[in-house]
């Protein structure tokens, strides 16, 4: 009898402990500095659940900038996080975001809309030419109050690159050494967005043919942005939800997230965009 008490009030505490973090937010669970996740509410993470975070991926030195994390999958009813970054600072840009020791963190839960949740926060560059990184944990939870059921992931690193003032690296840029695929602006975006992409002069040959595709989660074409041969250069298309184009598009996307995806030779890179109407 002893023993079951014990059980029982040892599982309590689990429980009020799991949920308290959680309305307030810990700090240390992201990969930065080997956190474990979000183990009070349940002990592995699941790839049902997907945390990736948006927003330019090369600042000036010291320059600040909006960014977004985002999160789907679980049981997507209420959903928080964490983020830290390596070098750079961190900061919220409304109540719904805590900075704890130098982390974010949610300040309370925050409901799903359309399967997807997600918070602004801003990022401050370092002081020096560097390549930094911000880590993400993200939990997905039922609102019933039992953590056990609830489900998380860590979020892909993303990678920031630090540069000196654009004038000093202009030649640089003109001249890339690798395919780039950059993340489309705006995002989210209603009803259109830009995509950019470069072509290095180091090809092989002077002509590359280029495919630039966008796709539904399921896997669907949606729209061909490009297909053609493109000399070295950079290049933007625009990405329209009233009319996309090509010939597997779609008329009307509804709103959610999109896969865009590059191929030029043995190069491929998809990134995610977000739709909200």
């Amino acid at each position: 009898m002893k023993i079951n008490l014990l059980l029982a009030i040892t599982f309590l505490s689990f429980i009020a402990y799991a949920n308290l973090d959680y309305l307030h937010g810990i700090t240390g669970m992201t990969l930065r500095d080997g956190g474990t996740g979000c183990v009070c509410h349940n002990l592995d993470p699941t790839t049902s659940v997907t945390v990736w975070i948006e927003g330019p991926d090369s600042l000036i030195i010291n320059q600040t900038e909006q960014y977004r994390i985002y999160m789907t999958g679980g049981p997507a009813v209420e959903g928080g996080f964490n983020i830290a970054s390596f070098l750079g600072a961190v900061n919220p840009v409304d109540t719904l975001i805590s900075l704890l020791s130098g982390e974010l963190t949610h300040s309370s839960p925050n409901p799903f809309m359309n399967d997807t949740v997600h918070w602004i926060f801003s990022y401050t560059a370092p002081d020096s030419l560097t390549t930094d990184t911000l880590y993400s944990v993200g939990n997905s939870v039922n609102g019933n109050g039992n953590p056990s059921q609830d489900q998380w992931n860590f979020g892909e690193n993303f990678v920031i690159r630090v540069i000196d003032n654009p004038v000093n690296t202009e030649t640089e840029d003109l001249h890339p050494e690798e395919f780039v695929l950059y993340q489309n602006y705006p995002n989210p975006f209603n009803p259109s967005t830009k995509i950019k992409f470069t072509i290095p002069s180091n090809v092989k040959s002077e002509m590359s043919n280029v495919i630039l595709k966008v796709f539904d989660v399921l896997g669907n074409e949606v729209a061909t942005l490009a297909d053609k041969n493109l000399a070295p250069g950079d290049y933007e298309v625009e990405f329209s939800a009233e009319s996309p184009k090509g010939a597997g598009s779609i008329q009307q996307p509804a709103s959610g997230i999109y896969l865009y995806q590059l191929k030029a030779g043995n190069f491929t890179q998809t990134k995610k965009m977000l739709l909200l109407k």
